[in-house]
């Protein structure tokens, strides 16, 4: 009995080894075909980095604040996040995009203006409804 049991036991194990080699064969080179994605992505992400002359810090906070703004765009009614984009650097706000009315203009900037960490904001968001 002790013997047929083992050769149940071997005959399960040589059939999960056999499922699981077949599967690194799938996968591993799906894998590895991101990598060089996700190396360039973090190689675009260090030279960026490295070209501007803020600190990293100042990098995050910027992009917190956009972030903020953004979101506060795609939970207004008025003002549309597709049409306006939000540009940061050292807490100063600009805004770039067409709107239809003086009103969603005036809402954009109102709205950017109470996320924390901003310092200044300059509008150059067209009005073409007029």
């Amino acid at each position: 009995m002790k013997n047929n049991q083992r050769d149940n036991d071997q005959r399960w194990i040589k059939q999960g080894l056999r499922f699981s080699f077949k599967w690194c064969v799938l996968v591993i080179p799906l894998l590895s075909a991101c990598a060089p994605i996700l190396l360039a992505g973090g190689a675009a992400t260090g030279y960026y980095i490295g070209k501007d002359q803020r600190s990293f810090q100042q990098i995050a906070s910027d992009a917190t604040i956009t972030a903020s703004i953004n979101a506060k765009y795609i939970k207004d009614s008025a003002v549309s996040a597709i049409n306006i984009n939000v540009d940061t650097r050292d807490g100063i706000v600009t805004l770039y995009g067409s709107v239809p009315t003086d009103v969603v203009e005036e809402r954009a900037v109102k709205l950017a203006s109470e996320v924390e960490g901003v310092k200044k904001i300059i509008s150059k968001i067209t009005v073409v409804g007029k």
